[in-house]
């Protein structure tokens, strides 16, 4: 058992030992060559070489996965023979923390979370990396209430040869695929729908299957795929009812789970929903209904008392929709010859000529928030809706680029930087966009100030 103070490959020193499962021991420790605070996680592999290999191999995977809600893997190393994660660390607690203190928790919460982790994994997907055991157990609560996905330690990318034996079931039973629990390979849709168990959990205080000391009738019970039905009957139960399919080719794609989640923070309808019928006091709008106003959730969630220390990271604010100074929703488009808009962090303004004629929808629009600043810094994120009325197949978003300002850490999307502009293509995962569906992305950036840019999208 390893001890405080102990060094581990000569770099990392023990300082406190924060957390304790069946994978292993996680230490904070302290990083004596660049002087940081890290989480070192001692897995508690068998002694062989092959699964010591496996671990190394599968953590290195993990560690070329960069994203505001996933926990960085620093360094891969060995220690007596046995594996080490190195990981950010950040005070924080679980999901499953989370649940055992308040019990089943709101729907504004639930999809929040859901909805920043959805974001990560379906980066992991576009890079080829499968999780494999998203539970509340590895979804992390930072103190200003965002959600990371940690563990990506059994993680590994399609195609990599393992020496995993296909025997043995890896995951958390409780909320494993029915196609895992049945013996099958994981693949992405298995992410999805333990994802999809794990916001059940949060929202019923229980996995949809229920939990027992027996795991081979646990296992039995999800490869039938016999859900117990939800209590809660709101929008967020209509998303995880289209998650949670025994059937992994009828399960949405993470990215596109990810979009549904967004609806249902901003009071979207869903694709397949009916839109609002038209009032006559709106003169026929039959615009979305503006998203109820909510409370931040990190307010709901993060209570005064003592924080479990486990392995995190970087430290973002919690985003949320922005609204025009007199509190209204974003505008319809107006009529225009040109599939182009152009927004700012408050309105949405078309930027075409206007015909009296004949409509012709904006094919896009861009919403800028900052979710985070500190002394010359600033962490941004942008919404892109598609508003055309049809599907599209890419976007692209640009600003006048503010003097004085570097742009780094861009995920979600492509970057092009000029001395006068910056330009955001989609990312592989995110260029699809249904009729009424968005998609994010975000960066941060050193300046002299906090910007307020007019944003351009544009479609394809």
């Amino acid at each position: 058992m390893s001890e405080r103070d102990e060094v581990i490959a000569g770099r990392y020193r023990l300082v406190e030992l924060v957390g304790r499962g069946a994978a292993g021991a996680v230490w904070r420790a302290r990083d004596e060559r660049l002087g940081r605070s890290v989480a070192v996680k001692l897995l508690n592999a068998a002694d062989s070489p092959s699964a010591v290999e496996r671990i190394v191999r599968e953590g290195r995977v993990a560690a070329r996965l960069r994203h505001p809600h996933a926990v960085t893997v620093h360094d891969v190393v060995e220690h007596g023979g046995k594996p080490c994660l190195v990981m950010e660390y950040l005070p924080s607690k679980t999901l499953a923390e989370l649940v055992d203190e308040r019990g089943p928790l709101p729907e504004e919460l639930v999809a929040g979370v859901g909805w920043q982790v959805a974001s990560a994994l379906a980066a992991a997907h576009a890079d080829g990396i499968v999780h494999r055991d998203v539970t509340t157990f590895n979804i992390l609560l930072g103190e200003d209430g965002t959600a990371k996905i940690a563990d990506f330690g059994i993680a590994r990318a399609i195609g990599e040869h393992t020496v995993t034996d296909a025997r043995v079931v890896v995951g958390t039973p409780a909320f494993l695929a029915p196609e895992v629990a049945a013996g099958q390979e994981a693949v992405f849709a298995s992410d999805v729908y333990s994802l999809g168990a794990t916001l059940y959990a949060a929202m019923e205080g229980h996995p949809p299957f229920g939990t027992t000391d027996n795991p081979y009738a646990l296992l039995r019970r999800i490869a039938d795929g016999e859900v117990a039905p939800m209590r809660f009957s709101g929008r967020l139960g209509d998303v995880l009812a289209r998650v949670l399919r025994r059937d992994p080719a009828e399960r949405p794609t993470m990215a596109e789970l990810h979009g549904l989640l967004g609806a249902v923070m901003e009071g979207r309808p869903l694709p397949g929903e009916p839109r609002p019928e038209p009032d006559a006091a709106q003169n026929g709008d039959t615009r979305p209904l503006p998203a109820p106003r909510r409370v931040p959730w990190r307010r709901v969630a993060l209570v005064a008392g003592a924080v479990v220390l486990v392995a995190t990271g970087i430290v973002i604010g919690d985003s949320l929709s922005r609204t025009d100074p007199a509190g209204n929703a974003e505008p319809a488009p107006d009529d225009s010859t040109t599939a182009t808009t152009t927004t700012s962090s408050s309105t949405a303004t078309t930027s075409a000529a206007v015909s009296s004629t004949a409509t012709t929808p904006a094919a896009c629009t861009a919403r800028f928030g900052i979710t985070n600043s500190w002394p010359g810094g600033y962490q941004a994120h942008v919404t892109v809706r598609n508003t055309s009325g049809r599907a599209l197949s890419s976007w692209t978003v640009t600003w006048p680029r503010p003097d004085g300002h570097a742009i780094s850490n861009l995920w979600n999307g492509g970057l092009t930087l000029d001395d006068d502009s910056v330009t955001v293509v989609n990312a592989a995962h995110n260029g699809k966009l249904p009729v009424d569906g968005s998609t994010t992305f975000g960066f941060t950036a050193n300046g002299p100030s906090v910007p307020d840019p007019d944003l351009t999208c544009t479609s394809g």
